[in-house]
């Protein structure tokens, strides 16, 4: 099961860097003259930092232009597209089928996708937890009341090789539902099964990291960039005893069994140029400075061909 290995990944990856290193193919960005005006973006938390990030360097090129930024989560993205609220919608997760429908049915075409970061959806431990490494499918007896993978459930460390642990209970961490890592844990390592109703629901990345990081049995899922010396990032695979770390080769492989690109999505009308506050925006996060910026905020960077192939289609 590989999630994230999407037709043609591989090709487009292959000259790329082996490490998380931004991708010397990559453009760099060229300012032009007349950019101003108010941008708002409103979406996911997940993105919250880099969209930060991204539009106060944005404004190093254009200080007259105005960025508003609100990261509830991903859910709110789509109606603050379809209510013109915002020109940008981070998302975490794909948008569904009925949120897609809404946005046609209002404009007569479909949102249009932009990829702008690679993430792995990291189940994060204590520093100090011993744990080798889980499957997906305990991680599901651990997260999960209905264990669509096949598995029981799992409520004490020693149940994990974790035998120093034996008896000590797992104290669990999550996001609300209104988060796009939320969907697509629930999707990819819960089968699309139910939380249990012990998951302590946090609203927002930072803050299951940070409640993991003081709870010695705790564990918890968030985007890979929100990771601090507190937790360590837990190696997943699919079958037992084969482990794989959240690495950038293990994303672009699919080894690595909970990688997924981070999006924004945007309201372009095919056969029209998009405005051109908002192109030159989408521009600068594809640029080789725009990408820099999600590597040094401990997400993965985009190789060129997946950064050009997105271009291309935001000018058709």
């Amino acid at each position: 099961m590989k999630p994230f290995l999407l037709a043609g990944l591989l090709a487009a990856s292959a000259s790329a860097l082996s490490a998380a290193e931004v991708d010397p193919e990559l453009p760099t960005y060229q300012p032009v003259s007349g950019v101003s005006g108010n941008l708002n973006s409103i979406g996911s938390d997940t993105l919250n930092n880099l969209m930060t990030k991204w539009a106060e360097s944005f404004r190093v090129h254009y200080p007259n232009v105005n960025i508003q930024i609100e990261g509830a989560g991903s859910s709110t993205a789509p109606a603050a597209l379809i209510e013109g609220t915002a020109q940008i919608g981070p998302m975490s997760r794909p948008m569904r089928g009925e949120e897609i429908d809404t946005f046609e049915e209002r404009f007569g075409h479909r949102p249009t996708e932009v990829k702008v970061a690679i993430d792995a959806v990291a189940v994060f431990a204590h520093r100090d937890n011993p744990v080798e490494g889980l499957t997906l499918q305990q991680v599901d007896g651990i997260f999960s009341s209905t264990y669509r993978l096949g598995g029981s459930t799992i409520s004490d460390w020693g149940q994990v090789g974790v035998e120093p642990w034996a008896g000590r209970a797992v104290s669990i961490y999550g996001r609300n539902s209104a988060s796009g890592t939320y969907g697509f844990f629930k999707e990819i390592a819960l089968g699309n099964g139910d939380f249990k109703s012990s998951v302590k629901e946090q609203p927002g990345s930072s803050a299951v990291v940070q409640g993991v990081a003081t709870d010695l049995y705790g564990i918890g899922y968030s985007g890979l960039g929100y990771r601090t010396s507190g937790v360590r990032v837990v190696p997943l695979g699919v079958e037992e005893g084969e482990y794989f770390d959240a690495t950038y080769e293990n994303c672009m492989t699919g080894d690595y069994p909970l990688a997924r690109y981070l999006m924004v999505y945007v309201n372009k009308k095919p056969g029209e140029d998009m405005d051109r506050l908002t192109h030159e925006f989408v521009k600068f996060v594809l640029s080789r400075e725009g990408q820099q910026i999600v590597a040094d905020y401990g997400f993965y960077p985009l190789p060129a061909a997946v950064a050009a192939e997105v271009l291309e289609a935001l000018a058709n």
